[in-house]
Order: structure tokens, then C-alpha cells, then sequence
């Protein structure tokens, strides 16, 4: 954090604070902070307070669900080879491992009503680790087993030889999950090659000058497509999974309770996918967090138990910042398969042994992730500092890492941002973009130089030849409409609120809001002029600042802020009245609970 660096911003959205309040039973503080969410009437916000699980959507409200389940559901009476086709990231895998144990379930209450195996009773066989599961054997043999494309091999979604292989195996039907809504040319193939096809996916539908193009899939099941009469359309591809399973099992008279066990993907999901906590996702991962701390899945018990975190206590942070990143390396440094074999394996110490590599593939794309960072920073200082939009060449970079690194590289710089790796034909690259720039729209600009590109405002993938990163660096930026004051951050302040009105009651209130997220971020609040009386620099690594601080009224407040405590006492160089954006927070110590400021950021006067 730099002192001076941002613009502090108050948010002053109106509503008729203290009736909403009233009515509702909480604050006004709680009534500004669900406004500055978006949240308009009295429902919404009632919802926002005091939803359940009762309050999701009908999944068949979505189009195409109702046909979807029915033919997944035929398939397996027909006793079909199915296949499910994944994705390589958090999402596509919780969606991959979702479908898999519906589609197993749903085949497994089939074999109970109508299947008893001579001598084993009702009986799995086939192995769950060879990617698939067979069900029963003589009369009833069903086949569900699942693919996910090899990140950098492949690429993303369902492609020609991931098809080819599939009619090889004698796949009759291709489910797909969190990708197949742009894949026209692949899903007429296997349509040509005689397969069944159900699209299940999330991401926008392509578009030509007549309106959307769905692919010729038998069934087509994504929120985003027009006439979508599904009241929420931005969930992820492991909740669109989730919801069709809930119909498969309504078909197959499975309880309910059952598919509430899957509850904890979808949520693991939603914040790993950075789908915004608005809405039904924001249920979904608030009861999903509490499912959690009951989890009997094996492999997820013993990931959460390898990161020292408390399973009764997990935050959506958690999720964010540590789970969710462990699940994401397999598919970015070796492959997407270790993660969903270890959802999937009942074996205790090969759910530790698997939960073991996927830690030290993240600490290894942490070490990774950081020495690029440092690299791509020292490439701008060096030479980009005058450029609108940041273009960095990391050729030895692993290309998985390219977007988290331009993520980095925007926040440092607060500028757009292109992180350009060296593939094996080509140059790669991600970017990471400030709300100022509509990233995916500066790629059309520059269309003629890049081989292959697709994004939106706030993201971007590409790939172009080598010879032409210079130009496309030049062309960007001068096509580039942006100001220096597009580059300075805006910080969004909740209620300039004196921490006098701070008490455990509104913590507590403010506590309930939670889970916080994308789309739902974390109160911020702000008071200025404190004097600060001492403050002391504390931690190992010398990265914890200690305030004791007065209000202009005489109120003491205790501070607390995580910083470079070196920098900071060089910055304060002797000046003792400070400005704070804060969030309020009860310490217990000894017994003890006192209010606390845990400061975010902080102007120095004079």
C-alpha cells in the first residue's frame, strides 16, 4: 500500500435508511452497506438477511434442463456409455466430479430397483482412479466415466481428438460441464460420428450479426442463453451441474438430502470461479461453507487439514486464497485429474497422499507465480513506465501462471496489463484489466496481429507470433484511450462512520453479511483526524503495525495494520494525525474482547 496513491471515494446511493432498518431489525449501517451491494427494495434485502436454502431457484426454470435430465436419464436406463467432459480448473472440476456422482447415483438406485446381481447383491465394479465406474455386470452394465482436456496439450474445452477418442471408446453420449456452449465445430462432429451430446456450461453464447449460435448439441443447458427464464444467470458450471442433478434425482426418486451433499462443490466452485456473491450464489456459499465443517468426503478433509486451516471456521477467503489454489494446480503445473481423483478416492491415505502433491504443486506455483512477478515488475520499471497499457515478454514463464501474473502486474501498476509466455508454436498470453478499459474490445483493435484471441472488459486470453509482440505493444497503446487518472485506484467507502458508533453489536450485524467476496466485498468505513498516541511494529517478519489511536472527541481506538512496519514508520517520518479506511473487528486476548480498527489503508496529514 502507497500512501496518497488512491482517490477515497463515499458511496451515496439513497434509500430510506432508518424505515428499512426498522423493518428489517437491523442498523442503518447494515441497510447503507446491502444499498451500496445493489440491493434496492425491502425483499431483496430481507432475502439478503435472512435466506435459505429453501430460497434457491427451481432448476427447471432453466432452459433445457427438464429435456437434459431426461435424456441423461434414458441414457442410463439404456445402459449407455457416458462421458463426461470436464474442465481443467476449480470449477470444471467441481462440476466434473458433481455430474460423475449424480450420474453414479442415479445408476446405482437403478440397479437397486431393478437389479440384483447373482451373488454380490447391488454392486459397483470398475475402477474409479481409471476414470470410470461401472455398475452391476451381466444384465445391467452401465458406464459413466469422465475426461478433462491437459491445459497446455489440449487447451480449454471439448476438443477434435478428445471426440475421436470417445467414438473409439464407444461412447454413445458426451456430457459436457463448465465448457461446450462455443465448441459449433467439435459438437457437430460428434454429432457426425453418431453421439449423443448435452451441453452444460455457464460462459456467454457466441454471437454472429443474427443473434446468439448454440452448438448442435440434443440438449443445451447454459443461463446465458436468450430466453433464459432462469431468474439468476450468473451462477457457475459446477451450480448449472449441481441443478441438473437435482432434477435426475427428482426423476429417479432419490432424496433430496442427497443432492444437498453435493452443496459443498457447488459453493467451492462459485468463489474459486470469482462468480460475485450476489443473489442465490451468495446462499449457496453460505450454507455450503457450513456444510464444510461436516464434510465426509475424504479428500477435501485432508486438503484443509494439510493447510492448517479449522474446517469449522472456513471463510470464503479460505476458499478463495487457499483451497480453491491447491485445487487449481494440478490443472496448471501437471494435470487436472489429481484433483478430481482425489475428490473421488475413499482410500484415506491416498486422499492424504493426493492432498499432499496438490499442496506442493500450489508452494511450487507460489515460488513460480513470485519470481515471475518480480521479473515483470522489473521489466515495466525498466522500460515500460510511460505506457498506457503494460505489455510484458516472459518467455521461460510457465504459461498457466501468465494470467495470474498480469493480475499482479495491474495491482501494482493499477494499468492494464499482458503477460505474453513462449508456447511451442506460438507466443501465449493472459491480461488483466482497470475497469477504464474494455480489454476484450482493445484486442479487436489489434485483430490483424494475433492468431487466436477471446475475453471480456476485465479479462483476456491470445497468442500471435513472436516477430509481432513489439507491434502489438505499440498498436495497443496507441489505440489506448485512457488518462492518467484512469490509473489512479478508487477506493469505495461504505459510511465515513466515527468509530465511537462502533460496537460488538454492529460487528456482529456486520459479521452477518458475510460471506464476503466478488460482488460482495467487505465493508469498508472511514473516520479522519485520529492522533496517534504510540504504535509499535510487531511480527517476525516486521509486516504488523500496532496503533494506539484518539479521535478528535477523546474516543481511544486500537488499530491494527497489516503493512511493511519499516516503511510505514518511515513514511510517518514524525507526523501523528492519520486518515483511516477501516473495518471493525472485536481481539480477544486473555479473555479480554476489545474494539478494534483493522486499517486497510491510511493518509498522513501534513
Amino acid at each position: 500500500m502507497q500512501e496518497n496513491k488512491e482517490i477515497w471515494m463515499v458511496q451515496t446511493k439513497r434509500a430510506d435508511f432508518n424505515g428499512l432498518a426498522m423493518r428489517l431489525g437491523v442498523s442503518p449501517v447494515a441497510v447503507r452497506v446491502m444499498r451500496n451491494r445493489g440491493l434496492v427494495n425491502e425483499d431483496e434485502m430481507r432475502r439478503y438477511l435472512y435466506g435459505t436454502l429453501d430460497d434457491l431457484y427451481d432448476p427447471l426454470l432453466m432452459k433445457g434442463m427438464e429435456q437434459a435430465a431426461e435424456l441423461i436419464g434414458r441414457k442410463l436406463k439404456e445402459r449407455k456409455h457416458i462421458r463426461i467432459i470436464g474442465d481443467y480448473d476449480i470449477d470444471g472440476v467441481c462440476a466434473t466430479y458433481i455430474l460423475l456422482q449424480g450420474f453414479r447415483r442415479a445408476a446405482e438406485k437403478l440397479a437397486q430397483d431393478f437389479l440384483t446381481v447373482p451373488g454380490q447383491g447391488n454392486a459397483w465394479t470398475g475402477n474409479i482412479e481409471e476414470n470410470s465406474t461401472e455398475l452391476g455386470k451381466g444384465r445391467m452394465n452401465v458406464m459413466i466415466d469422465y475426461e478433462i482436456p491437459d491445459r497446455i496439450k489440449d487447451g480449454y474445452g471439448i476438443n477434435e481428438s478428445i471426440i475421436r477418442q470417445a467414438a473409439s471408446d464407444g461412447v454413445d453420449t458426451l456430457v459436457t460441464c463448465d465448457n461446450g456452449i462455443a465448441a459449433l465445430k467439435e459438437i457437430s462432429m460428434a454429432k457426425q460420428l453418431g453421439m449423443t451430446v448435452v451441453v452444460t456450461d455457464h460462459h456467454e453464447v457466441p454471437m454472429d450479426e443474427y443473434g446468439q449460435i448454440l452448438p448442435p448439441a440434443d440438449s443445451v443447458v447454459d443461463p446465458k442463453q436468450e430466453g433464459e427464464t432462469y431468474p439468476f444467470h450468473e451462477i457457475c458450471g459446477a451450480v448449472v451441474a449441481w441443478k441438473l442433478i437435482k432434477v435426475l434425482y427428482g426423476k429417479f426418486g432419490i432424496p433430496e438430502r442427497e443432492w444437498m451433499e453435493l452443496l459443498e462443490f457447488a459453493a467451492i466452485a462459485t468463489v474459486g470461479d470469482v462468480m460475485k456473491l450476489q443473489n442465490e450464489n451468495r446462499l449457496i456459499v453460505k450454507y455450503g461453507l457450513k456444510k464444510i465443517a461436516e464434510t465426509k468426503n475424504r479428500g477435501l478433509r485432508g486438503l484443509i487439514e494439510k493447510n492448517n486451516l479449522d474446517i469449522g471456521n472456513l471463510s470464503a477467503y479460505h476458499i478463495g486464497f487457499v483451497i480453491g489454489p491447491c485445487l487449481n494446480a494440478g490443472g496448471r503445473l501437471k494435470s487436472a485429474k489429481i484433483a478430481l481423483r482425489m475428490l473421488l478416492t475413499e482410500n484415506p491415505e491416498q486422499a492424504g497422499e493426493l492432498a499432499d502433491e496438490l499442496k506442493e504443486l500450489n508452494d511450487m506455483r507460489k515460488d513460480m507465480t513470485a519470481k515471475g512477478e518480480e521479473e515483470a515488475i522489473g521489466q515495466v520499471e525498466a522500460q515500460y513506465m510511460d505506457d498506457k497499457v503494460l505489455v510484458v515478454f516472459l518467455p521461460e514463464c510457465h504459461e498457466s501462471l501468465a494470467g495470474i501474473i498480469a493480475g499482479r502486474l495491474r495491482e501494482h501498476f493499477h494499468k492494464p496489463s499482458f503477460v505474453l509466455t513462449r508456447g511451442e508454436t506460438l507466443v501465449k498470453g493472459s491480461g488483466r484489466s482497470i475497469e477504464q478499459y474494455h480489454m476484450y474490445q482493445g484486442l479487436c483493435g489489434v485483430a490483424e496481429l494475433l492468431v487466436k484471441f477471446g475475453g471480456h472488459p476485465m479479462a483476456a486470453g491470445l497468442s500471435l507470433e513472436e516477430k509481432n509482440i513489439e507491434e502489438f505493444r505499440r498498436q495497443l497503446n496507441a489505440k489506448a484511450d485512457l488518462s492518467e487518472n484512469d490509473f489512479v485506484p478508487r477506493i469505495w467507502i461504505d459510511v465515513p462512520m466515527p468509530f465511537e458508533y462502533v460496537n460488538e453489536k454492529i460487528v456482529q450485524e456486520l459479521k452477518d453479511l458475510e460471506p464476503f467476496g466478488q460482488g460482495n466485498e467487505k465493508p469498508m468505513f472511514a473516520q479522519k483526524g485520529l492522533m496517534i498516541r504510540n504504535l509499535r511494529v510487531l511480527g517476525k517478519n516486521r509486516n504488523v503495525v500496532k496503533l494506539n489511536l484518539v479521535t478528535e472527541m477523546g474516543h481511544p481506538v486500537d488499530g491494527l495494520l497489516f503493512t511493511d512496519g519499516d516503511r510505514f514508520l518511515e513514511e510517518q517520518a514524525g507526523r501523528d494525525l492519520i486518515d483511516m479506511i477501516y473495518y471493525p473487528d472485536v481481539n480477544e486476548y486473555n479473555g479480554t474482547r476489545t474494539l478494534q480498527a483493522v486499517i486497510k489503508n491510511y493518509k498522513f496529514h501534513g
